[in-house]
């Protein structure tokens, strides 16, 4: 089972034992128990950094995470970037290697007053570039390709708070991600299944944004909780939404995931 952390798995203030109010609730905890009474395997894919997902899986007692976006993967132990040509080279970051390219510098000059950092969060990273705002992140690859950044692309992350910003938008913002073209989350996701040797279909996901979408591609189902921002997905036959929103959500779809498998009837009590 691949979550993603922050709007899925976590409630309100990023908490575990919140709902998207703010109330009080072991549902999420719940979920996990129940994965774990089914010899699920709970991998977390997210866009915050190595560090805090690392953190993150030793809590919920996981050897395998997905960090920046599917820039980066730690299966027990073993560390893989999967950003492509761009590596880590000795002394320097893929981080700074973009940084110097001047990628960032241009979205920020060309979507001034409606893209910034996505202070703190944007600091000590590895790979990807972390924005807030609101954009088209299809425009803004297309300008990233018309000017030589063919490379790399800005991907949605989904929703964060409207209190993150002081910037005047026209919509709820969102997180972006500046990274290497190759990267996403379905491709660290796919590369983790073939490493456990696990099949399509015995694989789910849940997510709230459009990256999280685009798993849906190499998973047998994937959930959308109900606060996702993740656009069409009509084209997607086994993608669905929740009901609840969040944490909440995030138990619905893994009760209803476990509860409605044709091989297997688990204790979820």
């Amino acid at each position: 089972m691949y979550t993603d952390l922050d709007g899925t798995m976590l409630g309100k203030g990023a908490s575990l034992f919140r709902t998207a109010d703010g109330e009080f609730t072991l549902l999420a905890a719940r979920a996990l128990e129940a994965c774990h009474r089914a010899g699920a395997e709970v991998v977390i894919k997210s866009g915050r950094r190595r560090a805090q997902v690392m953190e993150d899986a030793r809590l919920l007692g996981q050897t395998s995470y997905i960090f920046e976006v599917g820039s980066g993967m730690v299966i027990d132990g073993e560390l893989t970037f999967l950003t492509g040509e761009l590596q880590p080279r000795e002394g320097t970051t893929i981080h700074a290697q973009i940084a110097e390219s001047g990628a960032p510098d241009l979205l920020l000059q060309r979507y001034a007053g409606r893209l910034e950092m996505h202070s703190p969060w944007h600091l000590d990273r590895e790979v990807s570039h972390l924005f807030r705002g609101l954009v088209d992140p299809d425009e803004a690859n297309m300008l990233l390709a018309a000017e030589g950044y063919e490379y790399l692309r800005l991907v949605d992350n989904g929703e964060i708070s409207r209190r993150e910003t002081a910037l005047e938008l026209p919509g709820q913002p969102h997180a972006y991600h500046l990274i290497p073209a190759v990267t996403s989350k379905a491709g660290a996701v796919a590369h983790h299944m073939r490493a456990r040797g696990y099949s399509r279909d015995e694989c789910i996901a849940v997510g709230d944004s459009r990256e999280d979408l685009d798993v849906a591609e190499v998973v047998g189902r994937l959930f959308l909780v109900s606060n996702a921002a993740a656009g069409d997905i009509s084209g997607y036959p086994n993608v669905e939404r929740t009901e609840a929103a969040m944490s909440e959500g995030f138990y619905e779809a893994v009760i209803r995931a476990l509860a409605e498998s044709r091989d297997h009837r688990y204790n979820l009590r």
